[in-house]
């Protein structure tokens, strides 16, 4: 047995693959598990894949849709079908379901994360099981999660859970095949231990593979939550995961949670620009936890505004930390390189010293 310590609240991703073997049974037996765990006291949130999935077998697709209208089309059709099977089974056991469809969007603009963090208590709150999935029917490549593995991270965000448990059709992280391998039942060290042996999706049905499950771990990691990929396929595969059970794969979080504004600013936005600073600028944000100064910048790249997010590279090109950026481009490309008691005179107003405040950073 392993102890997880209190479980308040655990968020479980189910997979496309699993979702497309048999719908209203894959759904019926979390909906069972997500009943048992609330007369536990364990609040659950649901992100589930299977929209696109299920409208392709309504459309008698042997493949998935190479367009982005035509996976929009088939969400479309899918995702009707794929809540009424939540609504049905959790309404059997008594409990309400609250669809909520997000978007990279919803999560990369302040007011609209608050916004659907909010939605999520209040639908706790009211007792009811919110079931989350990426709004494909209006997501285009800029603003799409990429796989639901990642958007489950980003929800441990969002609610605050202690717990992100993601079910698959197999039944962790392999050292290799898993049919000639050795299942890794713990990671503590995911880009030693895990990356090596992650893959990305094989499937026609599923996005993410084994890959972006590992990169979920690790972004859920850092908000200090503990991760389970196991197999969707056992009886029971929620409950005895919350108890302890020595099935799957764990990644336990090396650090502890990072506030939630800046698990936000680190995982939910998208850089869109770049600030390049020396090796004493580099020091001063990873080991002294200080704020990024004009001085220390060498470079800029991209355009944005203030308030948007950048990332900061070390001259040699390695990422290591992201910002919200208090100045726009071309205001940090007159300011780099000079004192803060010159700012003023240089951008033409009273301003602030840091182009990037401490509480603003966050080192990676």
């Amino acid at each position: 047995m392993r102890p997880l310590g209190k479980i308040e609240r655990v968020v479980v991703k189910i997979g496309s693959r699993l979702i497309a073997e048999n719908v209203d049974e894959r759904v019926g037996i979390l909906a069972r598990e997500v009943a048992a765990l609330k007369r536990r006291n364990i609040e659950s949130v649901i992100v589930t894949s299977g929209a696109i999935a299920l409208g392709m077998r309504r459309l008698q697709l042997s493949e998935r849709p190479r367009t982005m209208p035509g996976l929009q089309a088939a969400a479309a059709i899918g995702q009707g079908h794929l809540i009424l099977a939540y609504e049905r089974a959790l309404e059997q056991e008594g409990l309400l379901a609250g669809q909520v469809l997000l978007t990279h969007d919803d999560v990369r603009d302040r007011k609209r994360y608050l916004n659907a963090r909010h939605t999520l208590a209040e639908l706790l709150r009211m007792g009811a099981v919110p079931v989350i999935n990426e709004n494909d029917t209006v997501s285009v490549d800029e603003i799409k999660f990429g796989d639901n593995d990642r958007l489950a991270a980003l929800v441990t965000s969002l609610c605050e859970a202690d717990l992100l448990i993601i079910l698959t059709d197999v039944a962790g992280l392999y050292n290799g095949p898993p049919e000639t391998s050795q299942l890794i039942s713990d990671v503590r060290d995911i880009d030693a231990e895990a990356m090596p042996f992650a893959q990305g999706s094989g499937s026609m049905i599923g996005t993410g593979g084994m890959l972006s499950k590992v990169q979920a771990a690790k972004t859920a990691g850092r908000f200090g939550v503990i991760t389970m990929i196991a197999s969707g396929r056992r009886p029971s595969p929620v409950q005895t995961l919350v108890d302890g059970a020595a099935e799957g794969t764990v990644f336990w979080p090396s650090v502890s949670r990072l506030q939630s504004r800046k698990h936000w600013i680190a995982y939910a936005l998208k850089p869109l620009g770049v600030l390049v600073v020396d090796e004493g600028a580099k020091r001063a944000l990873i080991e002294g936890k200080k704020s990024l100064l004009p001085s220390g910048i060498k470079r800029v790249e991209g355009h944005f505004s203030s308030g948007d997010p950048v990332a900061v590279r070390a001259e040699a090109g390695d990422e290591i930390a992201r910002g919200l950026c208090a100045f726009d481009d071309r205001e940090v490309a007159l300011i780099m390189g000079k004192k803060s008691s010159e700012l003023e005179a240089i951008v033409g107003y009273r301003c602030t010293e840091e182009v990037i405040h401490r509480d603003d950073l966050v080192p990676l």
